[in-house]
């Protein structure tokens, strides 16, 4: 009997542990998981690899592996497909590629906040994100879990704070101009960082056997302390961080704060890369880009024919009838020449390039009216690009006066750095200068005939103005008041000319940046002419030379 009770206690106590082996045994993958993720796309569907090429690489690669599909933001944004359309072109797109999770880039706003959230229900797949909020309550799950072969995937999104400041600030606030939407943006990174962690921790506690974050920070320096590296260097338990907002392509092995290896991928933009994170069978985990370096778009040269495919021909069709739809109406022609003068061979004079005309006025317009809280307005003429008749405005029509697809940028200058600007745009007066900016906000006098002080660098971009020189621009008067060169002017115009150096305006580096690129120029047009002027143009600008913003005197001498 005592010799069956101890054959009975052993195999019970087999069974046990057994069982417990079992328990805490994680399942394993049966295959090699590969999450692909795409970054700031920006509306490039055929570019790079295009939305086909990557339909492609996701269905071979799933002949063999697991295979996981993310976006880590600015999808919607960038291309007139996604201006058009207001986003929703990229949204089904992205439905037919067939996406698992997304997080919202600093871009995804730009249509405007009651807009995004629209395309988000329309999305086949979730958004998350750990920061983003409206007044305290997160608006998606911090977190995902995907299983694959029973093992839990968890993806944590988070959204770059500087998208206060980089999409439009007012589609953030209430109607008293107060933020009520946010992404924890205290300076010392610290509530971010709290945030990334307990949504970890949570997704640890729900079983899940990896993390991966989602994230759209970047490694740029004014997005200290919300960068990619200050959230690994202040947290643990992070597996993988795939990251996007700087477009860089850095592949990086980096220490949390425990001192335990993070592996950090980007994947660039505009489809050039798709980013492929492996993670084994075996639990190991890295990173490499599928590269598309070929002049051709992979959907060309390829002549891909898939679902993906299919899906662009099909918004792109959409796009086409979408530019063709009128808009709104103009009682006046805004134009970019000399409604009389003509050449010896008779062809119309341009003057966009060196005075004021009702275009320049109303582009101005735009800017300043679409920052919602700049002083002053700058539009280059260069920029500025076909004339608008009188009649119906499509919105080819707008999008062929702003091709380039610059942005809405503001930034805190002097009044003296605004002087110098002044001074550049004129410089080459009489003559064409691509870089002479049309104004808003202010009125000057010019004197063409007096010799120009501005002093160019070795690459003929502007140095400084010769002090010894009279100035050719005066009588600066901005809101009813003469400029004062030692007061702070906040600046609306492209981020070309102001973070770029564009047009050789070099007097605004280190100015301090208010909004970072927060909408397309011809964006903030079609805003402007469809919203604020409730799509009709003509009153203030039924002179062709405009308003008389700018005033050219001893002219004939």
């Amino acid at each position: 009997m005592k010799k069956i009770l101890c054959l009975l206690l052993s195999l019970m106590l087999l069974l046990g542990c057994t069982a417990a082996f079992a328990e805490e045994a994680a399942p394993g993958l049966q295959k090699d998981l590969i999450i692909l993720f795409t970054s700031d796309v920006h509306c490039g569907v055929d570019q790079g690899w295009g939305y086909a090429g990557l339909y492609a690489v996701k269905e071979g690669l799933s002949q063999k592996y697991n295979v996981l599909l993310v976006d880590d933001g600015d999808a919607i944004q960038g291309e007139p497909i996604g201006t058009m359309t207001r986003g929703e072109s990229i949204i089904n797109i992205m439905n037919t590629v067939g996406y698992d999770v997304a997080i919202p880039g600093n871009h995804e706003f730009d249509y405007g906040m009651d807009r995004f959230l629209e395309l988000t229900e329309k999305a086949n797949f979730p958004y998350i994100s750990c920061n983003f909020n409206k007044e305290g309550e997160m608006i998606f799950p911090p977190y995902l879990i995907k299983e694959v072969d029973g093992v839990k995937i968890a993806f944590v999104g988070i959204t770059t704070p500087t998208t206060l400041r980089s999409s439009t600030p007012t589609y953030f606030m209430n109607e008293n101009r107060e933020f009520i939407y946010g992404f924890l943006q205290d300076e010392t990174g610290d509530q971010l960082y709290e945030a990334v962690q307990k949504a970890v921790d949570d997704a640890r506690a729900e079983g899940a056997a990896y993390v991966i974050v989602l994230a759209h920070l970047g490694d740029e320096a004014e997005c200290i302390p919300w960068t990619y590296a200050d959230v690994i260097s202040h947290t643990n338990g992070i597996d993988a961080l795939l990251d996007g907002h700087s477009h860089d392509t850095e592949q990086v092995i980096m220490k949390n704060k425990d001192g335990e290896d993070v592996v950090r991928s980007a994947c660039g933009t505009k489809l050039a890369h798709i980013g492929a994170l492996t993670i084994t069978t075996t639990g190991e985990i890295s990173s490499k880009l599928y590269s598309w370096n070929q002049d051709i778009p992979a959907p060309e040269l390829l002549n891909l024919q898939n679902a993906g495919a299919e899906a662009v021909t099909a918004e792109s069709a959409v796009l086409s009838e979408k530019l063709n739809e009128v808009v709104a109406t103009t009682t006046v022609d805004l134009t970019i020449y000399d409604p009389t003068a003509k050449t010896d061979d008779g062809k119309s004079v341009r003057i966009i390039r060196n005075t004021e005309t009702n275009l320049g006025d109303l582009c101005a317009d735009a800017y300043l009216d679409q920052s919602g809280e700049a002083d002053i307005a700058f539009v280059n003429g260069g920029g500025i690009r076909v004339s608008i008749p009188k009649g119906d405005i499509t919105l080819n029509d707008i999008l062929k006066v702003h091709p380039f697809g610059n942005s809405l940028t503001v930034i805190s200058v002097t009044g003296q750095q605004v002087l110098d600007a002044l001074e550049w745009s004129v410089h080459s007066m009489p003559g064409e200068f691509g870089g002479f900016n049309h104004v808003a906000g202010l009125t000057y006098e010019v004197d063409p005939t007096i010799p120009s002080p501005c002093v160019t660098d070795v690459e003929g971009m502007f140095d400084h103005v010769d002090e010894t020189m009279e100035r050719r621009v005066r009588n600066v008067v901005v809101k009813g008041e003469p400029i004062d060169p030692a007061a702070y002017y906040k600046l609306a115009c492209n981020d070309y000319q102001l973070l770029h150096d564009g047009d050789g305006y070099t007097m605004y580096r280190g100015a301090e940046v208010i909004q970072n690129s927060v909408k397309l120029d011809n964006q903030v047009l079609i805003d402007y002419i469809t919203g604020t002027l409730n799509g009709v143009v003509g009153e203030g600008y039924e002179n062709p030379y405009g308003q008389g913003r700018f005033v050219t005197v001893n002219a004939g001498e």
